[in-house]
């Protein structure tokens, strides 16, 4: 299979490729600027850009899309613009192109309005109780590309639940820059159940849900190691991984949760650069239990994760150890 990865530069996206290659399919990547990846055809520009993705889908038989604004602040425009319109011109391009087969990669914020999700599926996709652009438009996106799903291009959504694995900078990168300057609080009691997802699970996923979108068109799953630890046993596993000493202050959830609010309304306000130290949304990922009931998932994808969380914080640790 002739394989278009859009956002190839990112951790997924990188590891996304890797098992394309691996299992011999033609992989072609789109993105920004130079990926680096070895035995790939390369298409550098903006998924705003029609005519840089007509180029790019020629001839391709599949698409997994990647590409996305994932930042925890910043202006709607913006979000909307590319997780909301890019995503449109990939799927209307691809239909044009006749790609016979089409992987959205969504999130399972998508879904998310605050409350603790406890053993539940992939519940609607609802923008209306979202928190945050980026989730919001990430709704917008796959509510569009799920109804426009057809017999021609059949469209299948997966949101996989807090990637993590060496090299991440989303989750992994931000608890252990936090830790390192003191800057790490448990929100709550730290007893939230929280799922993750090692990276080449999320990644086999994807191919999974390539290989079965034309039996499960128009649907979306949430994927996970199915493995839910507790907060505090999740930033402690990698703040330990990598070397830190973590000891963390407790901070109300409350409290955390209005402190992001006003946080992400000044940075708003005065146009700064970078993110706040909290967001309202990351106090409440951080407590409220977020984990889902995997069995739909790996039946409908006939998919199974193949590294345990175990087995990841050894990876994470040996990544570290040699200078990771």
């Amino acid at each position: 299979m002739r394989v278009l990865v859009t956002g190839a530069t990112s951790l997924l996206g990188r590891h996304t490729v890797e098992a394309l290659l691996e299992r011999g399919d033609s992989v072609v990547v789109f993105q920004r600027s130079e990926s680096g990846l070895d035995g790939v055809e390369e298409h550098c520009g903006s998924i705003t850009d029609r005519a840089t993705l007509d180029a790019a889908l020629a001839g391709v038989d599949g698409v997994i899309h990647l590409a996305a604004k994932v930042d925890p602040v910043g202006d709607w425009e913006d979000f909307k613009a590319i997780n909301v319109t890019g995503t449109a011109n990939v799927h209307a391009a691809a239909a044009d192109a006749g790609v016979a087969r089409f992987v959205h990669v969504s999130s399972p914020s998508v879904a998310h309005g605050g409350a603790s999700i406890s053993g539940e599926g992939a519940e609607p996709a609802d923008p209306d109780q979202t928190r945050g652009h980026y989730s919001t438009s990430k709704a917008i996106a796959e509510q569009q590309v799920l109804a426009a799903s057809s017999a021609a291009m059949p469209v299948v959504a997966i949101r996989p639940h807090l990637v993590i694995g060496p090299g991440d900078t989303q989750l992994i990168g931000r608890i252990v820059d936090r830790a390192q300057s003191g800057r790490m609080p448990l929100i709550g009691s730290g007893l939230a159940l929280v799922d993750t997802t090692w990276v080449d699970n999320a990644a086999s996923a994807l191919v999974a849900a390539l290989d079965a979108a034309p039996d499960v068109a128009g649907r979306a799953f949430v994927v996970s190691n199915g493995e839910p630890r507790t907060v505090h046993e999740l930033i402690a596993r990698i703040t330990d991984a990598v070397g830190i000493e973590w000891s963390p202050r407790n901070v109300p959830a409350r409290v955390a949760i209005a402190g992001g609010a006003a946080a992400e309304a000044a940075w708003e306000r005065t146009g700064r650069d970078g993110e706040p130290p909290m967001t309202a949304f990351g106090a409440e990922q951080l407590s409220t239990a977020h984990w889902f009931d995997q069995r739909e998932t790996r039946a409908a994808l006939g998919w199974e994760p193949s590294v345990t969380l175990a087995e990841g914080w050894l990876r994470l640790a040996a990544h570290h150890a040699f200078g990771g």
